[in-house]
């Protein structure tokens, strides 16, 4: 399977599992686990993700540890393509999860710049009616 990149104005709530849904006003991606296993992933982004297409093909970085799911599934998607990595243990998983959720408290701490509000505006203006509504 290949995962293809679809800008959204919003995650639909039926997700096919070959798209990574990216709605960069809401700055979020959405996904379907790559193991086949049906969960729901959302990337925070880019404060925790970057996503961006490649060609029609979605490219993923850094790597997706589902950490909340039975498969425990890593990969990175490069190209719309899965490569699969080592699951992690569940102290490293905690590790990670207390990091990602310490990012996330300092930036929500710090209200977005005005070069990163008319960042946002201008990749608004520029996709036009790229935008799938």
């Amino acid at each position: 399977m290949k995962f293809r990149y679809q800008l959204v104005d919003r995650i639909p709530a039926q997700m096919r599992p070959d798209i990574v849904y990216h709605t960069e006003e809401y700055e979020l991606a959405g996904l379907l686990c790559a193991c086949g296993c049906g969960h729901r992933i959302t990337l925070l982004v880019p404060d925790s993700h970057e996503v961006w297409d490649q060609g029609g093909f979605a490219t993923v970085r850094p790597s997706i540890g589902v950490f909340d799911a039975p498969c425990k599934s890593h990969y990175i998607i490069s190209a719309g393509s899965v490569q699969w990595l080592p699951a992690f243990s569940g102290t490293q998983a905690a590790n990670i999860m207390h990091a990602q959720i310490a990012r996330h408290i300092a930036r929500d701490a710090k209200p977005a710049s005005w070069l990163q509000r008319a960042r946002l505006w201008i990749r608004k203006i520029l996709q036009g009616d790229k935008a799938i509504h």
